[in-house]
């Protein structure tokens, strides 16, 4: 099979590494050719004859076990189109969120160039642990991909989340890695996320409780389906996707001016951040006190901010140009009035307040564009970005 693709499995110490096994062979009824790279305690597991039985494959485990390849961590790296650890304990996460590499699966996913896919498996006390939720965010970050664990009982007795992901789903999560749409290739996104924030005086200001999360799951979503990807962002607590140009700004008109550099040369800009209508039209510059500044406290005078998106659908050029409007009533019918005033291609809509949208990681939305409107179920915001990169694929 001349598109046959290689997979690399590493399997770590723990009572899911059985599952492993059956993994192979949902990978291998797909077509695939399957490689295992097991660590020393693994083995206390899992035979590694079974994983040689199934795969047809030598099966390595140390790093000097093969004297024809002794640089083995690299051409197991390189063989991988893509390189799974599963199951992967909070050990070999460390390890990796780290860049340790002391055995020879860490020295692999240190080495390889393949996408990395990791299916954690632990009791539930050490995923939650800070330290590892940590180390996940960082691997994240720097583009590791997941695959969820199970919630229920686990071998130790406990019951919670730390089971290893069915096979079949960690199978299918591979294949969404092999075969990734590129459809966005030599196209340059422009992207607008988080809050803006407006100062008072040095320790006050004026802000909106935007998370960011949607625009850069917008960004994450874009770049991996091969776009350059700059996002323009305020002060958010969100990973900066892997692959992306991030440019902090603080303002509405810091953001603006970022935005009108970068502009002309864009193919698509979508304004999902939340922008302060207004700002202090005089921040002071020392801390203003009580009893003292009464009188400046008691009346700001605020002053109104450039509203970037209409600015840029006024001066596109066949750019794609998509925005947000955040409503609490008559979110069509309000979106539709910024599709018009802001010459916009499209509007993604959503209802905001009680607990939906701002913080949250999913989001229910309406697309409305001139030519129709469509309503979208509530969904994460990975899945509603996909959704909108799609729209702009269509579209450019």
């Amino acid at each position: 099979m001349t598109d046959q693709k290689t997979i690399v499995i590493g399997v770590t110490g723990c009572i899911g590494a059985y599952k492993a096994c059956e993994l192979v062979r949902c990978l291998q009824k797909r077509g695939h050719r399957v490689k295992v790279v097991m660590t020393e305690h693994a083995t206390k597991f899992v035979d590694p004859v079974t994983f040689r039985a199934l795969t047809h494959e030598k099966v390595a485990i140390d790093l000097f076990d093969d004297p024809i390849d002794p640089i083995h961590h690299i051409s197991l790296g390189q063989e991988a189109d893509v390189f799974v650890v599963a199951p992967c304990t909070a050990n070999m996460l460390a390890k990796m969120a780290h860049g340790m590499a002391d055995d020879l699966l860490s020295t692999t996913a240190l080495a390889t160039t393949a996408p990395i896919l990791v299916a954690p498996a632990m009791n539930v006390h050490m995923y939650e642990n800070p330290i590892t939720q940590d180390n996940i965010a960082s691997l994240k970050a720097r583009g590791v991909h997941f695959v969820e664990p199970g919630d229920g009982y686990l071998a130790c007795g406990d019951v919670g989340k730390g089971r290893l992901a069915d096979p079949e789903d960690i199978a299918d999560a591979v294949e969404a890695l092999l075969f990734a749409q590129r459809d966005m290739e030599g196209k340059k996104v422009l992207i607008t996320a988080g809050p803006t924030v407006e100062p008072i005086d040095p320790v006050r200001y004026i802000s909106n409780h935007s998370s960011g999360k949607m625009g850069y799951a917008i960004a994450e979503a874009a770049a991996k389906r091969g776009a350059e990807v700059t996002l323009v962002s305020g002060p958010v607590q969100v990973p900066a996707p892997a692959g992306v140009e991030v440019v902090n700004i603080l303002t509405a008109c810091d953001m603006l001016s970022a935005v009108d550099e970068r502009f002309d040369t864009c193919d698509v800009a979508i304004f999902s951040a939340a922008v302060a209508d207004k700002r202090p039209a005089a921040p002071a510059d020392h801390k203003l006190k009580k009893g003292v500044d009464d009188a400046a406290l008691d009346a700001i005078q605020l002053v109104t901010n450039p509203d970037i998106l209409a600015t840029m659908g006024a001066k596109k050029d066949g750019q794609l140009v998509i925005g947000f409007a955040a409503e609490t009533n008559d979110v069509v019918a309000n979106g539709h009035k910024k599709l018009v005033s802001k010459n916009a291609d499209m509007i993604v809509a959503n209802q905001v307040g009680g607990g939906k949208a701002f913080g949250t990681d999913d989001n229910e939305a309406w697309f409305l564009t001139a030519e129709g409107d469509a309503q979208l179920p509530a969904m994460p915001k990975t899945e509603l970005a996909d959704k909108i990169i799609d729209f702009v694929a269509e579209h450019l």
